[in-house]
Order: C-alpha cells, then sequence, then structure tokens
C-alpha cells in the first residue's frame, strides 16, 4: 500500500522574465512538503534565457 505523505509537486516560474515582455518562459518542477513550507516558495535558480539566476516563485 502506498503512503500518503505531505509532498507535492510545485512549479517555479520566473519573475524577472515574466516582467521583461520576452517570449519563452523559465519554470523549475519541484516537491516540497506542506506541512513545513505552506507559503509559497522562493528559490534562486538559473534562467537560460536570461544567462544568469533569478528569483524564481511558486505558481498554482
Amino acid at each position: 500500500m502506498a503512503k500518503k505523505g505531505n509532498r507535492v509537486q510545485v512549479i517555479l516560474e520566473c519573475t524577472e522574465h515574466k516582467a521583461s515582455g520576452m517570449p519563452g518562459t523559465s519554470r523549475y518542477v519541484t516537491t516540497k512538503n506542506k506541512k513545513n513550507t505552506p507559503e509559497r516558495m522562493e528559490l534562486k535558480k538559473f534562467n537560460p534565457i536570461l544567462k544568469k539566476v533569478t528569483v524564481h516563485k511558486e505558481i498554482k
């Protein structure tokens, strides 16, 4: 039987790229524990289109 866990998959999207209006998107898929971090996640990840590290926020 499979365990029911608190881990869910979330999508992180670049905030700088979204605001710049350039075509394309930079997105990452990761998992988080809902119980420990109920708020939206923010991580610094590499954006290959802008070629620099930017803030990626969790989208619904």
